[in-house]
Parts: C-alpha cells; sequence; structure tokens
C-alpha cells in the first residue's frame, strides 16, 4: 500500500539525529504518513512513541501504518505547539528525542479534497486541522487587499503580491471566489506573460503563502523550540525539518538563542546573568537532502534539518 512504500524526508539523517535508545521516550509531533514513525517505533523495546498530527486524517490512517507497533505508540489528534501539554496529559516528564516535519503533508498534497494543491479543483480549504474555523475562502474572500498584499510578498515571497491581491479582490467584487482553479486563473491574470513562462507554476508561491497563513504556520513554529527544549532529558535531541526559508530562520534563530550563555554587557568584568546554553547544536549547519534523495523525491529539494541536543 502507498502509505508503507512513502519515503519520509531525510528519514536515515533523522533516525542517526535521534540517537534512539530503545526504552526511551519519543516524540513525532507531525505524524503524516508515520514514515519517520514507523522507523522510530521499530527500533524500541519497553520505550514509547507519541504520535501527533493536526490532521484526523494522518491518524486514522496511521491505526493501519503502525498496526505492528501499537503496543509502545500513543496517538494524539492536537499541534505540535501543545507538546508540553499533551506530556502533562500522558504523566510524560520528560522526552528523549523530539521530532518536526513541518509544511504540508504528501497526503494532503495529494488529495485534491483538501484544496491545497492548484493542479487540482476543489474548494479552497487549505486546513492541516479541519476543525479549525478559517480556510482559504475566507482568507481570499474576507481579508484586506493590504493583507493579502502582505501575506503574499512576505510568506510567499511572490513578486507580484500587489498586482494578485487587487486581482483578488476585483475578481471577488463581482462573485466570491470558491475553487482553487478559480483562484489560479485570477492569480494568472494579473502576472505578465514572461512570468507564467516561467518553469514553476505561477500560482505555486501564492498557494504557499494563503497556507501558511490559514494554517498559522510560522506562529507555530516560532512556539515550538521554546516550548519543546524544557522537556527534553539531558541528551535528548530535537530534530526540525523545514521547507521555507522563513520557518529555518526561525528554526535557526531559536536554536542560537537557546544555544547561548552569558547575555551581559561585554563591559561588565564577571557574568551577572547565570545564564548558562541550554542546548547544543549538532552540527552547527543545517542538514541537507543528498542528490539521490532529490531525484527520488523532487518535494525534498528545499528541505533542511536542524539538530540541538539538550545539555
Amino acid at each position: 500500500m502507498e502509505e508503507l512504500t512513502h519515503r519520509p524526508v531525510l528519514l536515515e539523517e533523522c533516525i542517526r539525529g535521534l540517537r534512539i535508545r530503545p526504552e526511551g521516550v519519543y516524540i513525532d509531533g507531525t505524524l503524516g504518513r508515520a514514515g519517520h514513525s514507523r522507523e522510530i517505533a521499530k527500533r524500541l523495546d519497553g520505550g514509547r512513541l507519541i504520535c501527533i498530527d493536526r490532521d484526523q486524517a494522518a491518524l486514522d490512517a496511521a491505526q493501519d501504518g503502525l498496526a505492528d507497533y501499537m503496543d509502545r505508540v500513543t496517538l494524539v489528534h492536537d499541534n505540535f505547539t501543545n507538546i508540553p501539554q499533551v506530556m502533562d496529559e500522558l504523566g510524560l516528564p520528560g522526552a528523549d528525542g523530539v521530532l518536526l516535519d513541518l509544511g504540508v503533508s504528501s497526503t494532503q498534497l495529494d488529495d485534491p479534497s483538501r484544496g491545497f494543491s492548484y493542479r487540482y479543483n476543489a474548494p479552497l480549504d487549505m486546513r492541516m486541522d479541519q476543525t479549525q474555523p478559517l480556510t482559504t475562502a475566507q482568507v481570499v474572500n474576507e481579508w484586506p487587499e493590504q493583507e493579502l498584499s502582505f501575506i503574499l510578498s512576505r510568506y510567499g515571497e511572490e513578486r507580484y503580491a500587489r498586482s494578485i491581491a487587487a486581482a483578488i479582490v476585483r475578481r471577488r467584487e463581482e462573485r466570491p471566489i470558491l475553487e482553487t482553479l478559480d483562484l489560479v486563473d485570477v492569480i494568472k491574470s494579473a502576472m505578465p506573460a514572461a512570468a507564467l513562462r516561467e518553469k514553476q507554476h505561477p500560482a505555486k508561491r501564492s498557494f504557499q503563502a494563503i497556507r501558511i497563513a490559514v494554517n498559522d504556520e510560522l506562529a507555530a513554529c516560532s512556539q515550538a523550540v521554546d516550548a519543546i527544549i524544557p522537556r527534553l532529558n539531558p541528551g535528548g535531541r530535537l530534530c526540525i525539518i523545514t521547507f521555507h526559508s522563513l520557518e529555518d530562520r526561525l528554526v535557526k534563530n531559536g536554536y542560537q538563542a537557546q544555544a547561548r550563555g552569558c547575555i551581559c554587557p561585554p563591559e561588565f568584568p564577571v557574568c551577572v546573568c547565570g545564564r548558562t546554553p541550554a542546548i547544543k547544536m549538532t552540527p552547527k549547519k543545517p542538514i541537507l537532502p543528498s542528490a539521490e534523495e532529490i531525484k527520488q523525491n523532487p518535494r525534498a529539494r528545499s528541505a533542511k534539518l536542524r539538530i540541538a541536543e539538550k545539555i
């Protein structure tokens, strides 16, 4: 079946980075198709794996994908930003490793009905958690033009953000924009001919930006490091995979802040803040997918893995 043949991004690198102990406690905060979770679970003997996902569909599918390991797995419907609360509810004082694979999952992209893809027609949705109220249709049809322009530029790094935002507002004044291909048409109408001939699909950046806004992905990313590191056991590892430069920058800055020791002004003769590093970055630079992995899975091209170890 597809779930069992799906190969997650940077799999070997994540497993090495987590340094899994058979009796340890591990958390996969972004279960997805459970590819990473299967590899973690099969290495446990007396240990425990907590699998968290915002998407109930991922948890439902995991009942089959992790069937051989359910004696050591707990499935939780939640956001990875709530990992400390989940641990408290499960009576877990600390974790030996946490993995986050950020961004949209292949399952969500490949399901036309979810509205994540600009290649299929579907209702404008893009919610990772389908119980949340905000949808893409609301963003596109209700948000002010200035805010639309901002998210297209900021989250999608779209050169024609202003033109696209203006085109969206003009179209919705005529009739609501309710389906993905309607939105694609509006985006295309606002771009010059030269941009439409580029290799990348003209709607890719805009769809990415709106998805990030709908799911509040950058806020979740910025909160994750500070929330999770205090709950790691000494020597525990936090592995985060990002696919967007803004996300990677947030993770990098979060790690650097936690790895920093004394913050006293340089002119102070002795430290008075008493601050010590909480983590060390191992390695300091991100781990990238190999050329072979990118060849087998083009979606891995922009992936970056950063690993932090609790001191």
